[in-house]
């Protein structure tokens, strides 16, 4: 059985990507984040999701690999990730084929340099 863990901006399996596909593992996690292109990134944010979920896991270390576990630290990515967007690492992207505001309504920012761009 897929262990997993799905919010709206992390998805974690408890699986290897063999041949663009899921295959079932005990001992190897899969990272996927912001699947639909929610979010505008740029790498330095996106690494440090990545060095957190290294820590998350870290966490567990030793621990059953279920689904309970799972979904705490796919909760704690996607707190993690609102406070990049609210830190303004981050910021929404306006071409997401759905608009979807669930980590907080955004406003204009004041800054004439970005006023293309939402700030939370």
């Amino acid at each position: 059985m897929l262990l997993k863990s799905t919010t709206r901006h992390i998805r974690i399996f408890a699986a290897e990507l063999q041949n663009n596909a899921l295959v079932p593992s005990t001992d190897t996690l899969t990272l996927d984040v912001d699947p639909d292109n929610e979010l505008l990134w740029n790498d330095e944010a996106l690494q440090q999701v990545y060095r957190k979920f290294d820590e998350l896991v870290a966490a567990y270390e030793g621990a059953d690999l279920n689904d309970y576990n799972l979904r705490r630290i796919g909760s704690d990515l996607e707190h993690f990730v609102r406070s990049l967007l609210q830190g303004g690492r981050i910021s929404y992207n306006l071409n997401s084929r759905a608009l979807n505001y669930s980590l907080g309504m955004p406003r204009m920012t004041d800054d004439e340099g970005l006023s293309n761009h939402l700030a939370l």
